[in-house]
């Protein structure tokens, strides 16, 4: 599973790539630090996932989220936020993010998830068989 990481601190993405580092199946195959850029970067690389901050430079997760949403249908997004508000996690969940994360309370949660989406995209692959 090819994931894409996007958030304004260079010490929060490393640790979310040292963290997936342990997850067979996962690659990390860029990341942004500015919605601009996550934006270009993610129609470029066609990342299977992309983790995305709320809060960065030039715009916010839900604006790449927007961006990326239509073109990208299979894309899991999971958000992951110092900001868990409850109108937060609606709006990002109805522009179409399929996990909302609290960074203080959920980082831990991530290794996780993607296991379970390796596990489930397996079934899918080998039950198309």
């Amino acid at each position: 599973m090819r994931v894409f990481i996007t958030d304004d601190s260079k010490i929060v993405v490393e640790r979310m790539a040292d963290l997936l580092k342990d997850v067979a199946g996962v690659e990390v195959v860029g990341q942004a630090g500015n919605a601009l850029d996550a934006i270009l970067s993610i129609q470029q690389t066609n990342p299977d996932a992309v983790i995305l901050d709320l809060q960065m430079p030039g715009g916010s997760g839900l604006d790449v989220l927007r961006a990326i949403r239509r073109g990208h249908p299979g894309l899991q997004v999971l958000i992951c936020t110092n900001y868990p508000y409850p109108q937060y996690r609606c709006e990002c969940l109805a522009a179409g993010a399929n996990y909302f994360l609290d960074k203080s309370a959920d980082f831990d949660k991530i290794p996780t998830i993607f296991r379970q989406l390796i596990r489930s995209t397996s079934k899918r692959t080998h039950a198309a068989r």
